[in-house]
């Protein structure tokens, strides 16, 4: 799908030339939030891609991940005393002083983990964007002290604010800014085509004059993996399952990591299928617009939402059309 520049809103072409200048400095330079600090090699071809496409940019991305993470202190740790440092709320319990971190992605105020481990002192152990060399690492002890842990002799007495390690995989996830419509259902036309299946669009609405920029997340969680392998004690990380279930747990990531791969490929090929010129819009014999079937069935269940929406705003009745499509799954 090629687009003129002139005919995408300014606040898309403005956005998207942020972005990319972001993404044009040296690899050695560049930094962001994520726990790598940088695009994952993986998929930087297919980040160049998308982002050489008039109206779509990406503004987050991860190749897929096999990673370690000691989840943070939970709220009933804060409020079991006051130490120096926290202070007392008026409700009568202990709240720890929020920690200010300020930076370009703007400010991050943060007490404790939420659902999940995030925050509250949380941090990965291990993390791995390509498959690991399990053979390599399995001798005694030797896959414990790879992620990050250390064997577990005897077991500690269990307390209620014990913090747990977790074992994750987790397949691509790329959030694509799109100037339009159009640009949103051609890339999630070939996420879902590529098997990403739990892949849907956001900010199909707009509460200024300029148009919604949808965007897209392209994902795939039914790959997901999470198990839990440890627990923090005095200050030591430790592993709570076999070696061998370890083992288990990253060939069946490394099998996971695969097929993401596959995926990866299929997505792109597919995306570069649509963009190029005749794949997404063809003639039929009688000079009419031909429109792919997928394409076409996406399109239907936005315009759906926009005529919700319409009626919503106006009180009115929406617009008839017989070739409404009522489910809206794709749509978060």
């Amino acid at each position: 799908m090629q687009s003129s520049k002139a005919a995408l809103p300014q606040s898309f072409i403005a956005k998207k030339k942020k972005i990319l200048d972001q993404l044009s400095v040296p690899a050695s330079e560049y930094d962001d939030l994520s726990p790598k600090g940088s695009i994952d090699v993986g998929i930087r071809d297919l980040i160049d891609e998308i982002n050489q496409i008039e109206g779509c940019v990406t503004t987050s991305s991860c190749s897929g991940r096999v990673s370690v993470f000691l989840e943070g202190k939970r709220r009933f740790e804060e409020e079991s005393r006051a130490e120096p440092g926290e202070k007392e709320g008026e409700d009568g319990k202990v709240v720890e002083d929020q920690m200010d971190v300020s930076g370009d992605a703007g400010e991050v105020r943060e007490t404790t983990a939420g659902v999940g481990g995030k925050g509250g002192g949380g941090r990965w152990l291990y993390v791995s964007h390509t498959e690991v060399a399990v053979d390599e690492h399995g001798h005694v002890g030797g896959l414990v002290g790879l992620l990050g842990m250390e064997p577990l002799h005897d077991d500690p007495p269990r307390d209620a604010a014990r913090r747990y390690i977790h074992f994750k995989f987790e397949p691509m996830i790329l959030h694509v800014l799109t100037a339009s419509f159009e640009h949103a259902q051609m890339v999630l036309s070939a996420a879902l085509q590529a098997g990403f299946r739990e892949s849907g669009a956001i900010n199909l609405t707009s509460s200024t004059k300029e148009p919604p920029s949808p965007i897209v997340a392209v994902r795939s969680m039914g790959l997901a993996l999470e198990s839990l392998v440890g627990f923090h004690h005095d200050g030591r990380e430790l592993c709570s399952v076999s070696e061998k279930d370890l083992r288990t747990l990253l060939e069946i990531s490394n099998e996971r990591f695969r097929v993401n791969s596959e995926r990866i490929m299929r997505f792109q090929a597919l995306l570069r299928q649509l963009t190029s010129a005749g794949a997404a819009s063809k003639r039929r014999g009688d000079g009419e617009e031909w429109e792919d079937p997928q394409v076409r069935r996406e399109r239907k269940k936005a315009e759906g939402l926009r005529r919700k929406q319409l009626l919503k705003e106006t009180g009115g009745p929406p617009p008839k059309d017989p070739e409404d499509i009522s489910g809206l799954e794709f749509l978060e």
